[in-house]
């Protein structure tokens, strides 16, 4: 079963001479249960792929289906309910909310769903658990590592069991330290079997992958199965 599939997506951006082709026609299936790396060099359309995928663009052609649902025409409420029930984003500046707890982060995406507190709590706990930072609940994000960060960042992408995960360049603005803790918990999500789509520059992030396809001028110019 395809989680995600796409067809002769693209993305415009200005006009005539300045006609800029950010995503260019390209097709993709990607399975459940399948971590997928995309890279490519910087400008080559890569994170406007993701929001792509993730609902937070619409395309100029093109069809996007999420769990058999079609993104790209979807009205703005049906977009909200989808994306927060499918998809969890992790970014490459963690975009927490400063003035919540890192346990409140995590929690924020459940009680914006609907969830109730109590389950919100709980889900939230078990999630800090998951990554290591249970012991660090209730600070605020300028009291955490840049490591720390990132895990509840990806807690709170994991906060409403999304079908996907998308990341943008996740380790961008961490040290090596900080790099390999969020490496080692990619690879428990690997295992756990959660899909997951990540573009990068980094070729450690990309080797954790099972596949990868590498992108120039908004199109796709390989696509290699890489070794388990």
């Amino acid at each position: 079963m395809n989680v995600l599939q796409v067809r002769g997506l693209a993305k415009r951006h200005g006009r005539e001479q300045t006609l800029v082709r950010a995503v260019d026609g390209v097709d993709l299936d990607v399975p459940a249960g399948q971590t997928l790396a995309v890279m490519g060099p910087s400008g080559c359309g890569k994170s406007t792929l993701l929001h792509l995928l993730g609902g937070l663009e619409r395309p100029s052609d093109g069809q996007v289906w999420l769990d058999g649902q079609r993104l790209d025409n979807a009205g703005e409420r049906a977009l909200a309910r989808l994306r927060r029930r499918a998809v969890g984003f992790v970014f490459q500046s963690f975009h927490l909310v400063e003035e919540l707890s890192a346990a409140e982060n995590v929690e924020l995406p459940i009680l914006l769903a609907g969830g109730s507190p109590r389950t919100a709590r709980r889900r939230a706990q078990l999630l800090l658990e998951q990554v290591g930072l249970a012991h660090r609940a209730r600070q605020l994000p300028w009291k955490l590592s840049g490591g720390e960060r990132q895990r509840v960042a990806v807690a709170r992408a994991l906060a409403n069991e999304p079908l996907v995960v998308l990341a943008d360049e996740p380790t961008g603005n961490l040290d090596t330290a900080a790099t390999n803790e969020v490496l080692r918990l990619f690879g428990q999500l690997r295992a756990q079997g959660q899909t997951l789509v990540m573009v990068t520059h980094d070729g450690r992030v990309a080797a954790t992958a099972d596949r990868l396809i590498s992108m120039r001028d908004g199109m796709f110019v390989e696509d290699t199965w890489l070794a388990s």
